[in-house]
C-alpha cells in the first residue's frame, strides 16, 4: 500500500495517482448523492466502506472507479482524508460527496 501524504493542494491529477497506485486496497464511501426525484443531493445513509476497483483504465477522466463520479473543469474539491482506519482523499461536487481512501 502506498501512502498518501498530505499535501498543500489536492487535484484530480492527485486522485487519479493515488486510485492507480493502490488499485488493489481501493474503499469507497458515499456520504451524499445526486437525486432525480428531488433535484437535489441528499445524505447517504448507508455510510458503509465498499471494496472498489478500477473497471474502465480507457475512460480516465471520470476516473474509471467504479461507485466514483467526478464532474471535472475545476468543479471538483478535494481535501486530505484521516481517520482510525483509513487515510485517502474527500471529494465533493454537484453530484454529492464520498471518500476515496485505503486502510492504514
Amino acid at each position: 500500500m502506498k501512502k498518501l501524504k498530505q499535501t498543500k493542494k489536492i487535484t484530480m491529477a492527485t486522485l487519479k495517482s493515488f486510485a492507480k497506485r493502490n488499485s488493489d486496497s481501493l474503499y469507497f464511501q458515499e456520504l451524499r448523492s445526486f437525486s432525480g426525484m428531488t433535484d437535489c443531493v441528499e445524505e447517504n445513509e448507508d455510510r458503509r466502506w465498499i471494496k472498489t476497483e478500477i473497471t474502465d483504465k480507457t475512460n480516465y477522466y471520470r476516473t474509471g472507479i467504479q461507485g466514483v463520479y467526478t464532474v471535472g473543469s475545476s468543479r471538483d474539491y478535494f481535501k486530505f482524508y484521516e481517520d482510525e482506519n483509513y487515510i485517502g482523499i474527500y471529494v465533493y461536487n454537484c453530484c454529492g460527496s464520498w471518500i476515496l481512501a485505503t486502510k492504514k
